[in-house]
């Protein structure tokens, strides 16, 4: 692909507005994934919701990535249709999804709005609440990883060859910091409204605005590709086809750092789903401070990723941070579990072992696969770590209820009974094990496969 002389990623003020721009997109995403997180006591206090009925509602938001492969295919359609398209379409079925979601919690749907009573004649062990937040949280999944994948292959078109894993570092502080926001004031929009789920709204009016930045987005990069002489998806040999998967899938090196991601993630973010409840449970906070708590994993991340990113960029040693941001993971969940050490220390602790494995790895990924099949890798890589998060919070969910025999919503949500997380800490120690062996084996594979994962950035062997 050949560029004019000077074209608008060239320009460092250009390049970086447009990291900006897209990381406000995924932003807004993690602040809608997150918010109802520090309001599962209102979704047991208003609705019942069980520790099963929680985790099904958080993984319902990988279901359409697992099993209708929708990461896989976005990957596909985003290196065969471009940026543009592919990213105003996910973008805008999250935003629809989390409009579903929040309908599903107000006040107007509960008093018998529209569709409530088809949700009430199907399923009747499930609240019809719970069950159109489900439908809401599917859409919002179907959009939100896909948007996720169109972001990525956005970073690594305008930045690959400069400060790729800054500015890597940078799109996830920026997302993180969504998160952190989430976590700090969606409980405290929810306790000074006339009612809990104007906190959910806030949400879905924060992705409209995201929507609308991404418009934004699409006029600079169309003006990018008009610079382009030959644009690379516009080449037939460049077209996705079959056996690019097989050859990503036979690759030992992209099925290490998938597996990593798998693992990792499914330690960290089903986690953070529960953690305010878990400090609710465990230290027995108020609903305000355990999302301020939570919030922290943000805080660490959103400062320590772009270091990170600047790090691998100057330094190199990405397959080195991953190794260690996995031993993070499981030195904090093993405290949790067996300690009573401040969780204001383990939230940052996390935060940091959170920020060391995404700075490396996302990357990496680009040394490993060729940009013209960047979406592709990212979109199965996306589609395997939705494994993870489909199948852990339904095992934590599970766990909590079975190991926790005769606790009720309703005994918690009185102040009578707590829910005890040991077990379901040890699952996700086990899976941070599991990252760190994926950790070691890609940092031996990487001495023979030539991509130099160790070396900085712009560099290969």
């Amino acid at each position: 692909m050949e560029l004019i002389k000077r074209s608008l990623k060239d320009n460092a003020g250009t390049r970086w507005a447009m990291l900006f721009t897209v990381a406000f997109v995924q932003a807004s995403n993690y602040y809608f994934y997150d918010a109802i997180s520090p309001l599962k006591r209102n979704l047991e206090e208003n609705f019942n919701f069980t520790n099963t009925d929680f985790g099904l509602f958080v993984s319902a938001y990988s279901i359409p990535n697992v099993f209708l492969l929708m990461c896989i295919w976005g990957g596909i359609i985003l290196d065969r249709l471009g940026i543009r398209r592919t990213g105003f379409l996910f973008v805008l079925l999250m935003t629809g999804g989390a409009a579903i979601t929040a309908y599903g919690a107000s006040v107007s749907y509960s008093n018998g709005g529209f569709g409530y009573a088809f949700m009430s004649s199907f399923l009747t062990g499930y609240s019809p609440e719970l069950k159109m937040m489900l439908l809401g949280r599917f859409f919002f999944g179907l959009g939100a990883e896909t948007s996720i994948v169109v972001i990525s292959k956005i970073i690594v078109k305008w930045f690959k060859g400069k400060e790729l894993a800054m500015a890597f570092g940078f799109k996830i502080g920026i997302a993180r910091a969504g998160s952190w926001a989430a976590f700090y004031f969606s409980p405290l929009i929810a306790s000074g409204s006339a009612h809990w789920s104007i906190a959910i709204w806030f949400a879905t009016m924060l992705l409209l605005v995201g929507l609308l930045a991404f418009i934004v987005y699409m006029f600079f990069d169309l003006r990018l590709d008009r610079q382009i002489t030959q644009t690379t998806l516009l080449r037939d040999e460049d077209r996705f086809r079959a056996s690019d998967l097989i050859r990503l899938l036979t690759n030992r090196s992209f099925i290490f750092v998938t597996l990593l991601c798998m693992t990792f993630y499914s330690a960290v973010f089903p986690f953070q789903s529960f953690s305010p409840d878990f400090f609710l449970n465990k230290f027995g906070v108020t609903q305000e401070t355990s999302g301020k708590i939570a919030s922290l994993l943000s805080v660490g991340t959103a400062i320590f990723t772009p270091l990170a990113g600047l790090f691998v960029d100057k330094r190199g040693r990405s397959a080195t941070l991953m190794i260690f941001g996995s031993l993070g993971i499981v030195f904090v969940h093993l405290s949790f579990a067996f300690t009573t050490i401040t969780p204001y220390f383990l939230m940052i602790i996390l935060g940091i072992a959170f920020s060391l494995v995404p700075a490396a790895m996302w990357p990496s990924v680009a040394k490993i696969v060729a940009e013209k099949r960047i979406g592709s890798a990212y979109g199965t890589m996306f589609a395997i770590q939705n494994l993870g998060l489909w199948a852990v919070p339904l095992l934590l969910g599970t766990i909590l209820d079975a190991t926790n025999p005769g606790v009720t919503p309703d005994g918690v949500a009185a102040g009578i009974a707590t829910y005890n997380y040991f077990w379901a800490l040890i699952l996700l120690a086990g899976l941070g094990m599991m990252g760190l062996v994926f950790a070691l084996l890609l940092k031996r594979e990487d001495k023979t496969s030539g991509y130099g994962l160790e070396l900085p950035s712009n560099k290969k062997k």
